[in-house]
């Protein structure tokens, strides 16, 4: 990596017109001569691009912006995208926009903010506010850490207007201006603590969280180009867990690196990123729920439960786990465990439809694993006895899904009687993902289950009929899962 220079933020880039732009302590160039920063000034060709389209949501931004001007007349809105996160010293983390600021724009550049100015007691006008092009005259495009020759070339103000339908101004400019504002605003908070000092004697607690409520609860709907990312994501992760399944006697000679590796590589081609951390937990690793670490072996004769979700460049992320047996067969016990969670699957899925309770889907899923963990002797009945005082949490430990969108735990602002205890609509989008783990320590519990976890997630779209499962493209049935597995592995040789 190349190391020469001081990394500019937004507050230094706003003086660097009075300024030269700091060096770094340990470079090895002293400075800039007059010489060759006359000549970095010229020679250079126009790059401004003309004629953009607009990108492919800009009508669905346009119509969530309007409804949120709608449900706040007469305030001043502001939602920044945030800014870069150090990593380490010099390092960042990779950038990732905020959803609300990303959901209301379908902008994705750091140090962003739209804000909606009032136009009196009904309407607004919205500016998406962002660091212009980076200065040629000043070197910043070369001698700044995130000048376009470092970090690759921005958006000029033009073009981000054309590309979003929002008119754009330079935001190293907004928190002047936000500071002599009038009159009720709202920030999104937790993003930008620039933003968020220039307005401290301006806002409340209480209407920020309006704010951020509501963007939450407008996301519980999806419109139809977020449906068809979220399919999108899905079939990328399909064909991510086909990867997987292709080199899992590389993970046998490996570890469960090679499968978060495996699938990373699908999530980088086909979209952003994977839309959380990978779980990728083979034998007893898979009775931990979120196992992240992925350093275990992966042992013929174990499952594995493998949890991910490809992003799309939009962010909209898919969230599926299938539990597979590494040897491609499952064994009698697996097996048995595996029908028991499938069956719990299918009831919760079938309980997903448009008038039904959120809670349904979950209810349904944990009858049936209750009376499973009574069939087997595991606790004592009846069934009903066993839900009520919550026996069989032992081993299922988990709610059975959640919201999906851009975030995988999408919507978790909303109110809870607008979640939890909402009713379901045509356009949401959730998980339907029950599970039975028996911890490798469980002595309540025989041997042979032991160090056994089992997991299967699909994602589910309510529609006007009933549902659609979106990841039906990855088998559920545990025969199935053999057979698929035993034709990806034969398509390897």
């Amino acid at each position: 990596m190349a190391d020469e220079l001081e990394p500019a933020t937004p507050e230094t880039e706003a003086t660097e017109a009075e300024e030269p732009i700091k060096q770094r302590k340990n470079g090895l160039y002293p400075g800039v001569s007059d010489e060759l920063a006359e000549n970095m000034k010229s020679g250079w060709a126009d790059t401004e691009l003309h004629g953009l389209e607009p990108i492919a949501q800009a009508a669905e931004t346009a119509a969530r912006r309007a409804a949120l001007s709608a449900r706040f007349p007469g305030d001043r809105l502001v939602i920044p995208s945030g800014n870069l996160k150090t990593r380490s010293n010099d390092t960042e983390y990779p950038y990732r926009a905020s959803v609300e600021y990303a959901y209301l724009t379908g902008n994705q550049t750091e140090d962003g903010v739209l804000v909606l100015e009032p136009t009196g007691a009904e309407g607004h006008q919205a500016t998406i506010y962002l660091l212009p092009r980076s200065d040629r005259e000043n070197g910043e495009f070369w001698l700044s850490g995130q000048g376009e020759l470092w970090v690759g070339r921005r958006h000029s103000l033009t073009e981000s207007a054309e590309l979003y339908g929002i008119p754009a101004s330079d935001v190293r400019e907004l928190a002047d201006t936000l500071r002599e504002a009038t009159g009720p605003v709202r920030v999104v908070r937790g993003y930008d603590a620039g933003i968020e000092a220039a307005l401290h004697d301006k806002v409340t607690a209480e209407r920020d969280d309006e704010l951020r409520v509501f963007l939450s609860e407008a996301r519980l709907v999806k419109d139809a180009f977020e449906i068809g990312e979220l399919q999108k994501a899905v079939d990328s992760t399909v064909r991510g867990f086909e990867d997987v399944v292709r080199v899992l006697d590389k993970a046998e000679a490996t570890s469960e690196r090679y499968i978060e590796g495996t699938f990373f590589l699908r999530a980088r081609v086909e979209g952003n990123d994977v839309g959380y951390g990978s779980i990728c937990a083979a034998g007893p690793h898979a009775t931990t729920l979120h196992w992240v670490r992925n350093d275990g072996p992966v042992r013929s004769g174990d499952l594995l439960l493998l949890d991910a979700g490809v992003e799309t460049h939009t962010y909209y992320t898919a969230d599926v786990t299938r539990t597979l047996p590494v040897s491609g067969t499952f064994s009698e016990i697996q097996k048995k465990i595996y029908d028991a969670v499938y069956d719990a699957q299918e009831a919760g899925i079938a309980a997903v439809r448009p008038g039904g309770k959120y809670r349904d889907f979950h209810d349904a899923a944990q009858h049936v694993l209750a009376e499973r963990l009574v069939a087997w002797g595991l606790v004592e009945g009846p069934v009903e006895r066993v839900l009520e005082l919550g026996l069989q949490r032992r081993w299922t430990l988990h709610g059975t899904g959640h919201m999906l969108g851009m975030d995988v735990h999408d919507c978790a602002a909303a109110r809870v009687e607008s979640y939890v205890d909402g009713t379901l609509e045509p356009g949401m989008v959730l998980t339907v993902e029950p599970g039975l783990y028996f911890q490798a320590d469980d002595l309540t519990v025989p041997e042979e289950y032991r160090g056994i976890g089992v997991r299967i997630e699909d994602d589910i779209l309510v529609t006007e009929e009933g549902n659609r499962n979106l990841s039906a493209g990855l088998p559920r049935r545990s025969a199935e899962v053999e057979q698929w597995m035993a034709s990806l592995r034969g398509s390897r040789d």
